[in-house]
């Protein structure tokens, strides 16, 4: 057999040669690039703006750039691939990946105690009294699971009440006008409805069914893939968000930081962080446990995706065990 190299062999070489630089220099300029994640205006996702600005992020040595959205523009922007996360609810990382956009639940931030409820006009004193009455929400979104949820606790059936399609940020309209006997929206919508109509009360929250909305932060799974390192960095600096905001000593310069970030005066912003339960990284391991039921984040995701299909929010059931990775928060 000949030592020599061919010509065709040559330009084999150089081809392959060509393409590991290429794929080399790709990886680079990536890795050079900042990580960015995408928030909006609630409270377990406006929590990361203490870390951004306590520089804890350069102190962990991973360079990650957060960009403010309202929420549904932050979908749009991580389907769209410009973002690598967004801060999101589990039933709505699943609307997310059915949509072509895969995604993968790394931390469970927090869940809602409080802040999404179904608001009656005076008069209405529980669940039980919309029995034959119209309820305003946004079909398909987690309102109408809360209804649906608190429904069937109280013994009406779905057919009971009658939905009226309702955007969110026309609830406290809705309910002033009369027409409704209630509404579902989180906050501030809801209590923006108990202002516009005096005597207008919760009769259940999501205080009622802890675990029923989940909020996360879920990420790109090439971007988990390749950028592993940093992304168990950012997790950690979560845990030291959570504990700054839990201690008495720091939350009051937490809350002011927060409330500046949604132009609110810390005092406004206060109750609405008190009504979101903000979890360490050891309770959300604790809650990624696999297990049925509003308990687990399994549990949850698994009944908000049965949800989804029967509502036609998408077609298909979703992979629930490729949707979250556990791993991270337990590092």
């Amino acid at each position: 057999m000949s030592s020599d190299i061919s010509t065709a062999g040559l330009k084999r070489l150089f081809t392959r040669a060509a393409l590991v630089a290429g794929l080399c220099f790709t990886l680079a300029a990536e890795a050079a690039q900042p990580i960015k994640i995408g928030y909006s205006d609630w409270p377990g996702w406006v929590a990361w703006q203490v870390a951004i600005e306590k520089g804890w992020f350069k102190e962990a040595g991973v360079d990650v750039k957060f960009e403010w959205f309202d929420y549904g523009s932050s979908m749009t922007a991580f389907s769209a691939g410009k973002i690598d996360a967004v801060t999101v609810t589990n039933g709505d990382a699943l609307v997310t990946a059915a949509g072509g956009a895969k995604n993968v639940m790394i931390i469970v931030t927090d869940y809602s105690n409080g802040n999404d409820m179904i608001v009656g006009k005076p008069g209405i004193k529980s669940i039980k009294d919309l029995k034959g009455k119209k309820v305003g929400l946004e079909l398909g979104l987690v309102e109408h699971l809360l209804l649906l949820n608190g429904m069937e606790k109280a013994g009406l059936k779905e057919t009971d009440v009658s939905i009226v399609n309702t955007p969110t940020n026309e609830t406290p309209q809705a309910l002033a006008s009369g027409s409704l006997a209630a509404i579902g929206a989180w906050q501030p919508n809801s209590g923006e409805a108990m202002k516009r109509v005096p005597g207008a009360k919760p009769i259940y929250t999501s205080a009622d069914e802890p675990g029923l909305i989940y909020d996360v932060l879920t990420v790109n799974p090439v971007s988990l893939s390749s950028r592993r390192g940093e992304w168990e960095k950012i997790v950690k600096v979560w845990g030291k968000v959570v504990t700054y905001i839990n201690d008495p000593k720091t939350q009051p310069d937490a809350v002011k930081i927060m409330a500046a970030r949604v132009g609110l005066k810390p005092e406004a912003y206060l109750p609405f962080l008190k009504c979101t339960r903000l979890l360490t990284l050891e309770e959300g391991k604790q809650v990624m446990v696999k297990a049925d039921g509003y308990k687990s984040l399994y549990g949850s995701t698994k009944i908000v995706d049965d949800f989804n299909v029967k509502y036609g929010i998408y077609k298909k059931p979703q992979d629930i065990n490729k949707a979250i990775d556990t791993t991270l928060v337990g590092k």
